[in-house]
């Protein structure tokens, strides 16, 4: 097994203070490997940024489009949203639609991450509901499915119908049996696979064109509406919104907890996975951020990439005290 390799550096002036390391690999729609960094077979919960695999049943089964869900209820699906009123409204008017209320998502309650609509609730004294967590549209999008099977019952639940199409997505998309589920924050099955499987998963979604056949039309839908609508798959501040809209819409992205992150680029359909084995997500952003500055895909001198490149760190008093950066092996 090849060891994770330096990805991100903290120095604080000249001294090299921390350094984070991961995994990464590109891949192309014929599953090559194009790049990789550490090993491309280690195997990881990809969390969060699996919910476009998670949403595509969704979509394939007919159940978006009986439902008529627009491209921003589909971004929704495969968001960890920040709890802004657009999240908010949209997953009540769309569980309203369906007949569902906030006591049918099995997410659990979470405090908003958008801290107006927190101090909101703090002022009115509301409760913190099922529909501010970050995974309530993905949540919303398995009850969507579950009632256009007439499924029924604990959709969470592995042998539920709902995660057994998840899980014939995952590995027909990876080419890889599952190799073990967690249950993610939200209550849901996430299943692992390669750095590579998930990587190849990424690459059919960039290489996906609507009008191939029911399965490339879902994703590429899934792949556009994350594209397209970046203010609902994150939220203002968030890096997967900053970052797409620098890339002008063209290229998607997701993060996942515990510092992992995708990415589908259709011009020149490549998938990338990557994960930082300590878990920091400020390392994961950076990484990101390098990796599509080397595939052209991301100016490094727009604004938004630079916060995420040679990010400045500054102390309580405003003095720049170090720097993040890329290391010299994502160069």
């Amino acid at each position: 097994m090849t060891k994770a390799v330096p990805m991100t550096e903290i120095r604080r002036g000249d001294i090299l203070e921390s350094m984070h390391s991961g995994h990464a690999v590109v891949c192309n729609v014929d599953g090559d490997i194009l790049h990789a960094w550490g090993d491309p077979d280690a195997i990881v919960l990809p969390r969060s940024s699996s919910k476009m695999i998670q949403a595509l049943p969704l979509v394939e089964s007919g159940a978006a489009d009986a439902a008529g869900l627009t491209d921003q209820h589909l971004a929704l699906a495969c968001a960890s949203h920040n709890a802004s009123a657009i999240h908010n409204t949209m997953v009540n008017d769309w569980l309203a639609a369906q007949g569902f209320s906030d006591e049918d998502l099995i997410c659990g309650p979470q405090e908003p991450r958008d801290i107006g609509i927190r101090d909101e609730l703090i002022r009115c004294n509301d409760p913190v509901c099922r529909v501010h967590n970050n995974c309530s549209g993905k949540h919303t999008g398995f009850l969507t499915l579950s009632k256009h099977l007439g499924a029924g019952g604990n959709y969470t639940d592995i042998d539920h119908p709902v995660q057994k199409a998840v899980q014939a997505a995952h590995e027909e998309l990876t080419h890889e049996a599952s190799a073990g589920y967690g249950i993610d924050g939200c209550s849901a099955p996430n299943h692992a696979s390669t750095l590579k499987g998930m990587a190849r998963a990424m690459a059919f979604y960039a290489a996906a064109r609507e009008g191939n056949g029911t399965r490339e039309t879902a994703a590429a839908r899934l792949r556009t509406a994350m594209a397209k609508h970046p203010e609902y798959v994150a939220g203002e501040g968030r890096a997967c919104t900053n970052l797409m809209r620098a890339m002008g819409h063209t290229v998607a992205i997701k993060t996942g907890a515990e510092a992992y992150f995708v990415a589908m680029l259709p011009e020149q359909k490549l998938g990338v996975a990557l994960k930082i084995i300590d878990g920091a997500t400020r390392a994961s952003e950076n990484a990101l951020a390098a990796i599509l500055v080397k595939l052209g895909v991301l100016d490094p001198n727009h604004p938004e990439a630079q916060k995420y490149l040679d990010a400045p760190i500054r102390n309580w008093d405003g003095l720049q005290t170090g720097v993040m950066r890329a290391a010299s092996t994502l160069n």
